[in-house]
């Protein structure tokens, strides 16, 4: 499912010719696995999570946006952690790169063309791996 909603994204890029796609990743459940420890963001990904997330972050085309309810200072820990390994995250819950149009608002809105999401039908045991192989053979 995630590797159609890719396709399509990218598909679009090249027909409307746009710059980039813009990819939100939400973090427990999906990239991370969760341990519901206060005080202790946990830092396990998921298998070939983090090598997929190391990919697409090569991408020029791709802007990664961080999709989160972590507080505030779990955002900027987690942000130090995933730059640490070559994960870049442009914006956080946010893309104000998206400018309100006649046919969308994107005030209240966050845009995105592609959604890493447990709770949207990603499923993080399986998923990774398709995408890492797809982004191998795109770069």
């Amino acid at each position: 499912m995630i590797l159609n909603a890719i396709r399509n994204a990218l598909a679009a890029k090249e027909k409307r010719n746009w710059e980039k796609t813009y990819w939100a990743v939400d973090i427990h459940g999906t990239m991370i696995l969760p341990n519901y420890q206060a005080g202790n963001i946990p830092k396990q990904f998921y298998p070939f999570a983090k090598e997929a997330l190391q990919e697409i972050s090569k991408q020029k085309d791709i802007c990664l946006i961080l999709y989160t309810c972590s507080h505030p200072h779990e955002i900027v820990e987690y942000l130090a952690y995933f730059n640490s390994l070559d994960i870049h995250f442009q914006y956080v819950n946010k893309n104000p790169e998206a400018e309100n149009t006649d046919y969308g608002n994107y005030t209240d809105k966050l845009y995105f063309n592609v959604l890493f999401e447990d709770k949207a039908g990603f499923n993080p045991e399986t998923d990774w791996e398709g995408v890492l192989n797809f982004m191998k053979t795109r770069t």
